[in-house]
């Protein structure tokens, strides 16, 4: 059996910036332990699969160690490879997904997602949280998926040299640490060993959680933010808090196709 598989730089200006996602298009569901060994693979942060269903198509992704219910730049990924190679016909495209349905529409040379909101509440702060960041933040919040550490300047978040085996053993699947930006209206890095991403290069995802949290600190409203990530490849991308929804945009590049031949 020959699987076509993608690469694809996401939230990338150019590339071998942003971050790298495997994309394998399937006709039809392999068993889930064949998808785990092939995300394992791959050794990116994430691989999506998806299969045509009727009105659009399921996605799933998986990191190397697990299968998770929502990721921003392998969605992004897929939808590129559904515009170009895979047969997507129109302007937007339809995923099913453990976290609902999610759309990607193109908007000139960018896509657009829409996602769920995860706005973050007030939480007391675990000793392992700041020990494992080793810098004592502004504010602690937590969505029901991560938590959100807010700092006072870009600068804390580029210094932070996280203690990841304390991250890991905290009771959710990732950090997100944040700042107002210099340049941009804010930052943010994310990390989360508990699923085998010490640093994820740039999280779609954790902006499900930032757009809110940072429209209602810069009387946004519903206008476009922008931001940066600071992993070592960077990444760059826009999002706007929609009540319930959140719409994230980017670019996403290819840097490789061919196919995964398994015996």
């Amino acid at each position: 059996m020959r699987i076509p598989l993608y690469q694809i730089d996401s939230f990338a200006t150019e590339l071998f910036r942003g971050n790298p996602a495997a994309v394998c298009p399937l006709e039809e569901w392999l068993d889930d332990e064949t998808l785990q060994a092939i995300a394992a693979e791959n050794n990116l942060s994430e691989t999506a699969f998806f299969v045509p269903e009727e009105g659009g198509w399921r996605l799933r992704w998986f990191t190397p160690g697990t299968e998770v219910d929502l990721c921003g730049h392998a969605t992004l990924a897929a939808a590129w490879v559904l515009f170009e190679r895979a047969g997507g016909t129109g302007d937007s495209v339809r995923f099913v997904t453990r976290s609902g349905p999610l759309t990607v529409r193109r908007d000139d040379d960018l896509l657009v997602m829409d996602f769920p909101a995860r706005p973050p509440e007030p939480k007391e702060a675990p000793r392992a949280l700041i020990e494992g960041l080793g810098a004592e933040p502004e504010e602690v919040r937590a969505s029901e998926r991560d938590y959100l550490v807010r700092y006072a300047e870009e600068d804390d978040i580029r210094k932070l040299r996280p203690d990841y085996g304390r991250l890991r053993a905290l009771d959710r699947l990732g950090v997100i640490v944040t700042a107002p930006g210099t340049g941009c209206d804010f930052v943010s890095r994310f990390f989360a060993p508990s699923v085998g991403v010490p640093e994820d290069p740039v999280t779609g995802s954790a902006h499900c959680t930032l757009a809110p949290f940072w429209a209602e600190r810069l009387a946004a409203g519903e206008s476009w933010m922008d931001a940066r990530q600071l992993s070592a490849r960077g990444g760059r991308l826009a999002c706007r808090a929609l009540g319930d929804r959140v719409e994230i945009r980017g670019r996403a590049i290819l840097y490789l196709e061919g196919r995964i031949q398994l015996a």
